[in-house]
């Protein structure tokens, strides 16, 4: 959809509704600058956080019968 075609779209609208959808047009508008601003992790990043127990392959108690 073209900027003229919404433009005119909003121009149909009453006063109240138009501020309504300049609102929510704003708010989209910070909504993408926050997904462009989060951090993107790296790879190895997590190096160091995240452990796994040395006995992780054994079989569990519950079916060594």
């Amino acid at each position: 959809m073209s900027g003229e075609a919404l433009a005119a779209k909003i121009d149909k609208l009453p006063q109240n509704l138009k501020q309504e959808a300049l609102d929510f047009i704003d708010f989209l508008i910070e909504k993408t600058n926050k997904n462009k601003s989060a951090i993107t992790p790296k790879p190895g990043s997590a190096k160091g956080k995240i452990w796994m127990a040395e006995d992780f392959d054994e079989p569990l108690d519950e079916f060594k019968a």
